[in-house]
């Protein structure tokens, strides 16, 4: 017990000081980017009613979301994904809108995975979520906005993978595979397992060509002319072609934005998400082995709550971001601007005026009372541990200043 006073649980940690100022500098610029493409903030629960995050909505298996009861019996959930009570807050109060509604949001998510050994259940997440436009342009508007999130923090190196997971319903439908058989498979050719995509498809009854298809997915990943590849198997398969169709249209959308060159292709890149209808799309950089964003389209989602509408999105793991900024050397500007104040028991009224003058300034000040068994030394060392510019010391009726 007396353990448990002093230590977090296994997949929290506590954040303070210089840490605690990046992420907050680290959050801010990357707000401020998102707001200015349009997007307007909103806050939703930590916690919301189960349902919404159930398998019918096809978000977060049920072992991985840490439920709870309320007074009255109702099955709670800790939010394991922001985009499910983002839109049901949406189709709430925006349903009558007819334009499409741009929103944005930050803060935390929490995932109760047994696989998450050394790494965190609770997460900082900020995300964009832009609904009623189905357009290919809504598509480029989205990863075009990663790729200058990204560049606004300072990262230079990272790739944008985009896939469509129409291209493998597609064959999935083609092959006529039970749901049961199609999410097997899915997870086998998200996991890269070579061997269990190949003993599901061996036990077919379908063509040659179909199964070539399902057994490519592993070749389908490098640059837009992985596309033209893709295509031989799935020539008589409408929805496999369209979703090719629709990252040929998206890569020349980007093309306009400047970006192409941050931009892969993988249509083995499939979501455990069920939810996510057509591109997805994750950001990868050095320094982490883990995407640093993950989004894509969910078209359908939104129909679950009530409302014909389509949809896209994306969040930002800022934890991840904050962790590869360190590991590529790259400096967080974080400014401070501080000063202390020390003083004895006859000037105290002379301190309180002028730390409050100091904060009308904008200076964040500190107030310490003077102590005997504390040297100079002992502030100073404090002064710079906090980064502050002066000390200042008002004892005996007299000023003295310590510049840092």
């Amino acid at each position: 017990m007396e353990n448990r006073l002093l230590h977090t649980p296994e997949g929290v940690r506590d954040i303070y000081g210089d840490e605690m100022v990046e992420m907050i500098t680290l959050e801010t610029t990357l707000r401020k980017k998102v707001r200015s493409f349009g997007y307007q903030d909103i806050e939703t629960p930590s916690f919301e009613y189960y349902d919404i995050y159930s398998h019918e909505i096809g978000t977060t298996p049920s072992h991985e979301i840490y439920k709870f009861f309320d007074s009255e019996n109702n099955t709670l959930a800790l939010r394991p994904d922001f985009t499910p009570g983002v839109v049901r807050s949406a189709v709430k109060y925006f349903m009558e809108d007819s334009l499409p509604k741009r929103l944005c949001y930050l803060g935390k998510t929490f995932s109760n995975r047994s696989d998450l050994q050394g790494k965190l259940k609770e997460i900082t997440e900020l995300g964009v979520e832009y609904l009623g436009d189905e357009s290919v342009e809504a598509d480029a508007e989205m990863i075009s906005m990663a790729v200058e999130l990204l560049k606004s923090v300072g990262l230079k190196d990272f790739q944008i993978c985009i896939g469509n997971e129409e291209y493998f319903r597609g064959l999935a439908e083609a092959a006529g595979l039970s749901k049961a058989e199609e999410e097997e498979l899915s997870e086998h050719i998200r996991n890269k397992n070579y061997f269990g995509t190949m003993d599901l498809i061996d036990g077919l009854s379908v063509n040659d060509e179909i199964k070539q298809g399902l057994a490519s997915f592993s070749d389908f990943a490098g640059g837009p002319e992985i596309l033209d590849s893709a295509l031989a198997p799935v020539k008589t398969i409408d929805r496999s072609v369209n979703a090719l169709n629709r990252l040929k249209e998206l890569y020349d959308r980007l093309g306009v934005y400047g970006v192409q060159e941050y931009v892969s292709f993988d249509l083995g890149m499939l979501s455990k998400l069920n939810y996510y209808t057509g591109i997805v799309f994750n950001a990868y950089t050095f320094g982490t082995g883990d995407a640093v964003i993950r989004g894509g389209r969910y078209d359908h989602l939104v129909e679950k709550f009530g409302k014909n509408s389509a949809a896209i999105g994306f969040t930002v793991v800022v934890d991840q971001i904050l962790n590869t900024l360190k590991a590529q050397h790259i400096e967080i500007l974080t400014k401070y601007n501080r000063m202390i104040i020390v003083y004895d028991e006859a000037s105290y009224a002379e301190a309180v005026k002028l730390s409050a003058e100091l904060r009308s300034e904008g200076i964040d000040t500190e107030m310490l009372k003077a102590r005997n068994y504390i040297s100079k030394e002992q502030y100073l060392s404090h002064a710079s541990e906090i980064h502050a510019s002066k000390v200042i010391w008002l004892e005996n009726g007299t000023r003295k200043e310590a510049e840092l």
